[in-house]
């Protein structure tokens, strides 16, 4: 498996996150110039190459994760939690259609890139939404735990996905805004009780206080990793039981 090197960018608007898509094939070399290929070792990872001398990150693997849900439960916020560990603070405007952002996550001893795709909730914006679906490997479905109407409209969501995305698409809840507990209107139990209906691991988290938002992201890196790599003697990663295991309640770190 070639290892690639991950583009330096903050965010792209549509047109230019299809030019990235197209370059996310190997590199050819310079005449004259000789590019370290990882050899894939049977049964395990390649092993790792040597950085350029542009600098940049390296990856082993690459896949496309959309954030989706109604306007407003947060994605843009989680998405830069993730990314830059800040917190959008304030006013914000909505997403217009669509945008991504990528970071490198280091998971088993294997570089992963996780291309993270931001999309619009406004009803509008959906038949362009739809189209990214069939490339995405995993979707996070969002809802803030402040709105039951964006509680309510999950199923909604997850419809669009049985129609549009990949049948084996990896899905994950996500109630966001937890740090908000004067004004919650959706219960945990509910949130869980949703989640166990559909088959789909389950987490709370907060863009401003970073609650589960690493673990949330780290974990669909494992499981597409596992899916993609899984040697016969690799034990199997799972994932429910993963988020159980590792996944932090609101009130430990709320003050």
């Amino acid at each position: 498996m070639s290892r690639k090197k991950t583009p330096k960018t903050k965010g792209a608007s549509a047109p230019a996150a299809s030019a990235l898509s197209a370059a996310n094939g190997s590199r050819p070399a310079r005449p004259g110039t000789a590019r370290p290929v990882p050899q894939a070792r049977p049964n395990g990872p390649p092993q790792p190459g040597r950085p350029s001398l542009g600098g940049g990150d390296f990856y082993d693997v690459a896949f496309k994760v959309m954030l989706v849900g109604d306007s407003g439960v947060g994605k843009t916020c989680l998405l830069v939690r993730f990314k830059d560990g800040a917190f959008l603070a304030g006013t914000f405007i909505s997403t217009v259609g669509i945008d991504f952002r990528n970071k490198v996550l280091d998971v088993d001893g294997m570089k992963v890139k996780l291309q993270i795709w931001d999309t619009a909730g406004q009803e509008r914006f959906r038949s362009v939404t739809h189209a990214y679906y069939r490339d995405a490997h995993a979707l996070l479905l969002l809802y803030d735990v402040t709105n039951k109407a964006s509680f309510d409209n999950i199923q909604a969501w997850l419809t669009e996905t049985q129609e549009y995305a990949q049948h084996d698409v990896v899905l994950m809840l996500l109630g966001n805004k937890v740090d908000s507990a004067q004004e919650r209107a959706v219960k945990r139990e509910d949130g869980e009780k949703l989640a166990k209906e559909y088959g789909l691991p389950f987490m709370e988290t907060s863009a401003k206080t970073g609650l589960n938002v690493d673990l949330a992201f780290t974990a669909i890196a494992k499981e597409l990793k596992q899916r993609s790599m899984k040697a016969p003697s690799e034990p199997r990663f799972r994932l429910h039981d993963y988020v159980k295991r590792e996944g932090r309640s609101a009130s430990c770190c709320i003050p």
